[in-house]
C-alpha cells in the first residue's frame, strides 16, 4: 500500500498533464485520480512483477473494441512504468503496421475488394512485427525503425517520422483492436453478421481469407506475446459511439482532412470489425491475463487479474 501511494504521488502530475493534452474530457479530476489509483497503478505493479519474473524483455498485448481506450491506457502505463519503475518502455500500435494504401489497393484487386479498407487481419504487414520481435530476442540488439500510420491520410508517415528504437526496451506494449484475436470455426463464418458481409461478401471469400490469416501468420505473432490485457466493452453498440467520438477528435486535430470519416462511413467501417470483435469478447474475456470491464460511460467497472 505504501509503495502504491508513493507511485501515485510521483506520477500524478504527469498523468493529469497527459490527460489534458489528449483532451480526455467529461471526467472530473476526482474520477481521473481515482482511475489512476484503482486501475492504472495496480496494473503497472502487476506488469513490473511479470517483468521481474521473466527477467527479459516482456511483451504485452493490449486489445479491445474500437474507441475503448487502448491507446490512452498504453500511454498511461508507459508514464507510470517509466517514471516510477524506471523501465525502458516501447508502445506501438498494430495500426502502425498497416500495409500502405498502395499495397492495400493491390490486394483489393488481386484478392478481394474489401481488403482495400484497413483493419482486418490481412491488411497489416506481419513481417515487420515479426522482424521487430525477433530483434528484441537476439543477444545483440540492433537499432530498428518501425512505421507510424497516419489515419487521417489512411497511409504511413514518411520514413523520417518513423519510430527509432536505439536501445532494447525492457517492456513492449503492442496495442490494437485485434491483438490476440483467435480464428473462428469454418462453420461459424457462413452466416453473415451484418449487411456488409451479406451483400459485399456473398461468396464468403473475404471472411475465409481473414480467418485463414488469423489461423496462420497472426497466430504465430500472438504466440510470442507473454500476456494479454483485454478491455471488454459493454456491447458492440458502444464501439460505434466511441469510434464516432474518436473520429471527431481526429477531425479537430487534422482540420477536416478528406480522409476523416463521416457518420455513415464510420457506421459502415465498424462492420469490418464486428465479427472479430464479438468473437474476442467471448474468447479473451476468459483467456486474457488481465480483463478490464468498462461501463457504458467509459469508466472502469472492474479489473480482473488471472494467475498465468
Amino acid at each position: 500500500m505504501r509503495k502504491a501511494e508513493e507511485c501515485f504521488l510521483k506520477v500524478k502530475n504527469d498523468y493529469l498533464k497527459f490527460l489534458n493534452r489528449e483532451q480526455i474530457l467529461g471526467i472530473s479530476a476526482k474520477n481521473k485520480l481515482n482511475n489512476l489509483k484503482k486501475t492504472y497503478i495496480p496494473l503497472s505493479f502487476w506488469i513490473e512483477n511479470k517483468y521481474k519474473k521473466k527477467g527479459d524483455t516482456l511483451i504485452l498485448g493490449c486489445s479491445g473494441g474500437q474507441g475503448s481506450g487502448k491507446t490512452t491506457m498504453a500511454k498511461i502505463l508507459k508514464i507510470i512504468l517509466n517514471k516510477f519503475f524506471n523501465r525502458k518502455i516501447f508502445v506501438s500500435s498494430i495500426d502502425d503496421f498497416y500495409k500502405t494504401s498502395r499495397e492495400r489497393e493491390k490486394i483489393s484487386k488481386n484478392i478481394h475488394p474489401l481488403l482495400k479498407i484497413r483493419g482486418v487481419p490481412g491488411t497489416h504487414d506481419i513481417n515487420l512485427i515479426k522482424n521487430f520481435f525477433n530483434i528484441i530476442k537476439k543477444k545483440k540488439f540492433k537499432k530498428i525503425m518501425l512505421p507510424r500510420f497516419d489515419k487521417s491520410k489512411d497511409d504511413r508517415y514518411k520514413k523520417k517520422y518513423w519510430h527509432t528504437i536505439s536501445k532494447r526496451p525492457e517492456i513492449v506494449i503492442l496495442e490494437g483492436w485485434c491483438v490476440g484475436a483467435q480464428p473462428q470455426l469454418n462453420s461459424s463464418i457462413i452466416k453473415p453478421i451484418n449487411i456488409l458481409e451479406k451483400y459485399e461478401d456473398k461468396d464468403l471469400f473475404w471472411r475465409r481469407y481473414v480467418n485463414e490469416k488469423l489461423k496462420n501468420e497472426y497466430k504465430k505473432i500472438f504466440k510470442t506475446i507473454d500476456h494479454f490485457i483485454f478491455i471488454k466493452v459493454p456491447n458492440f453498440k458502444m464501439v460505434f459511439k466511441w469510434r464516432l467520438l474518436q473520429e471527431n477528435k481526429l477531425r479537430k486535430k487534422s482540420h477536416w482532412d478528406k480522409k476523416i470519416m463521416s457518420y455513415n462511413k464510420i457506421k459502415r467501417f465498424i462492420m469490418f470489425y464486428e465479427r472479430i470483435t464479438l468473437q474476442m469478447i467471448k474468447d479473451l474475456s476468459k483467456s486474457a491475463s488481465v480483463v478490464m470491464l468498462l461501463k457504458k460511460n467509459h469508466e472502469v467497472k472492474k479489473l480482473i487479474f488471472r494467475s498465468r
